[in-house]
């Protein structure tokens, strides 16, 4: 698929639910969300459905995501559906997780067919983690990570949010996980939408100057990286992994943006920061892969985010799976 102004679209971020068990200050308000009515949300069939049919229009990677992808009940068999897109054309099925709840979901995960985790870690100190996530325990997420190791997940992603005056001192910490460990330490500048538009920006060149020792090193050359990437990939001499820098703030990269999103009550935002989406479910056939098409062609050149200008998406992160 190529929409308007060129960029070949093959990654899909597929949120199977908007609930999660965690309640980070940036993500989500302090209720939470309001749980919807089991009809409002599409079944794990037509998941897979409408999965199947972004394939074979060229779609080669799948991202599951949330609200935390680990409560969908059924979560385990949706992964094992979607791992066998990959005899059709799926390349990569990975998913975005808090953790928590991997010490239940890893190996099975892993024996289904899902290929790479990424972890979200925003502070490694207890104190500071439970009052950003709202009571979340950082041993949980620590124990999540052990596990997916186990189950072997060995090239783990772990995100941290970029929050100023709330994580800036901890950066260094952070990146210091990937020395010794062949993972990658991903820190993504905050974006303004939903809860996170009140917040101060830090720029992701913090963490250059947290890390001096970190040079660039190219996408192609790390492992399970591609150069089309949103990441900047940095490491130092000895270091077994990566420190990532995704800055959708200080260095747009809407120009090779490559994904959509699908909503988890079956609505394509061709654009996270959009308030345009198109429903999917309940198509079919020629109707699904044309309305899909449609959607591609209405992804907008980029977003014009600023501290000034926040998401005009009218849903916060959680509803849409970031």
């Amino acid at each position: 698929m190529t929409d308007a102004y060129g960029r070949t679209i093959d990654y899909l971020r597929l949120s199977v639910t908007d609930l999660c068990n965690r309640r980070c200050s940036y993500c989500m308000p302090p209720e939470g969300v309001c749980k919807r009515d089991h009809s409002e949300i599409c079944s794990l069939e037509e998941l897979a459905e409408l999965a199947a049919a972004f394939v074979e229009l060229g779609v080669k990677k799948i991202r599951l995501t949330g609200g935390e992808p680990l409560v969908r009940r059924g979560i385990v068999s949706l992964t094992e559906r979607l791992a066998a897109l990959k005899s059709v054309g799926l390349e990569d099925l990975c998913m975005t997780t808090n953790g928590i709840l991997l010490p239940e979901f890893a190996a099975s995960l892993r024996e289904a067919g899902l290929d790479r985790l990424n972890i979200s870690l925003d502070s490694l100190r207890p104190d500071r983690f439970r009052t950003l996530t709202r009571g979340g325990e950082l041993n949980r997420v620590l124990d999540g990570i052990a596990a997916a190791e186990a189950a072997g997940f060995h090239d783990l992603h772990l995100n941290a949010v970029l929050l100023a005056g709330i994580n800036e001192d901890e950066l260094r910490d952070l990146a210091l996980l990937a020395k010794d460990r062949p993972w990658s330490v991903r820190f993504i500048e905050r974006m303004p939408l939903g809860p996170a538009a009140t917040l101060s920006f830090l720029p992701a060149s913090r963490v250059l100057e947290a890390v001096p020792e970190l040079k660039r090193v190219q996408n192609a050359k790390c492992k399970m990286q591609d150069e089309n990437s949103v990441a900047k990939y940095y490491s130092a001499p000895g270091w077994r992994g990566t420190v990532g820098l995704i800055a959708p703030m200080s260095a747009c990269f809407c120009e090779r943006c490559s994904r959509v999103r699908l909503t988890a009550d079956g609505k394509l935002k061709p654009c996270l920061h959009s308030s345009e989406e198109y429903l999917l479910r309940g198509l079919r056939g020629d109707a699904l892969r044309e309305a899909i098409l449609s959607a591609i062609q209405k992804k907008p050149a980029r977003h014009n985010l600023s501290d000034a200008r926040p998401s005009e998406s009218a849903r916060s992160m959680n509803e849409i799976g970031g």
